[in-house]
């Protein structure tokens, strides 16, 4: 049986792919520590469930036993704390990315799958494509930034497989909804449930490319199964929807009781992605649209 580790598999995103490994029949080993304090937790009682922290080698080493496939999503994904304390976030982003690849690398794994941020284009010129440099405008972005050369570097040293996804606007099932910064698919959702206003940032002029958390995991999945031309290892792929929709079109989706709220300093006015490279390496396309995801769950 194939046996699949997954690193933040706790939390919103993680948890879904820890489902969908489970559906296709991998043994899966789930790896978190519950430290993001703007997510509930969710541990599947089918995986190997360990609580423990990426940047313990000891202990990453004992739970890369046996494991062919690696997904490495925990990191310190909260913007403001990582200004906050940047050491910290370098810590967690940096410190252990390495600590799971050189686990990975000692364990003899076939692939691992780096989840990382759209927001490491920064005020590039959009839509977004993986040639464009690096724009790294805060702690967060520079950490998984950092993290992604790790990555190759261990693909081009030691020949580690690794694939690095930049995720776009991630929404959907299990979505944090605590916090300023948590995806506003999800507060929004929030909001309108508890009868309350939908708060707006600006004018919601801006724009975002909202991606559905299945379609992230099946983009993981399918990098980990598929193969593909060696020299595309330790390269970057963007995971988005190619569609960037207004947050006040998104607002407009769901309720019509809206109130807004000063702008943000140093937010991007729009993502968008350009999906043509994990399109013909991976064969992956998206399909859920985000309109039609939030009719269905008003």
């Amino acid at each position: 049986m194939t046996r699949s580790l997954v690193t933040g598999g706790a939390g919103f995103i993680g948890s879904n792919l820890v489902d969908a490994l489970l559906e296709q029949g991998h043994e899966v080993v789930c790896v978190d520590n519950e430290s993001a304090s703007n997510e509930k937790f969710y541990w599947n009682r089918d995986a190997i469930n360990i609580n423990a922290d990426v940047t313990d080698y000891s202990l990453m080493k004992t739970a890369m036993t046996n494991v062919d496939y690696v997904f490495h999503l925990a990191a310190e994904s909260r913007l403001q704390p990582a200004i906050e304390n940047p050491i910290e976030a370098i810590v967690k982003n940096c410190v252990g990315t390495t600590t799971v690849l050189q686990c990975a690398r000692e364990a003899g794994v076939k692939k691992l799958m780096y989840s990382s941020t759209s927001s490491g284009y920064g005020m590039n010129s959009y839509p977004n494509v993986e040639t464009q440099p690096d724009d790294c405008l805060n702690p967060y972005s520079a950490s998984k930034v950092a993290a992604e050369k790790f990555c190759k570097m261990y693909t081009d040293l030691y020949g580690l497989k690794t694939v690095v996804f930049r995720y776009f606007n991630v929404y959907g099932e299990r979505s944090p909804v605590f916090g300023q910064y948590a995806p506003v698919i999800g507060i929004f959702l929030k909001q309108k449930n508890e009868g309350k206003s939908l708060t707006i940032v600006g004018d919601g002029s801006q724009r975002r490319d909202f991606i559905h958390v299945k379609d992230v995991a099946a983009a993981n999945i399918l990098a980990a199964t598929t193969d593909i031309p060696d020299e595309y290892y330790g390269q970057v792929f963007n995971v988005g929807s190619s569609n960037s929709i207004s947050i006040q079109k998104i607002a407009d989706l769901i309720s019509n009781d809206q109130v807004y709220i000063p702008k943000r300093e140093g937010e991007m006015e729009t993502t968008f992605a350009n999906i043509d490279k994990v399109k013909e390496v991976l064969g992956w396309t998206p399909k859920i649209d985000v309109s039609d995801w939030i009719r269905e769950n008003l």
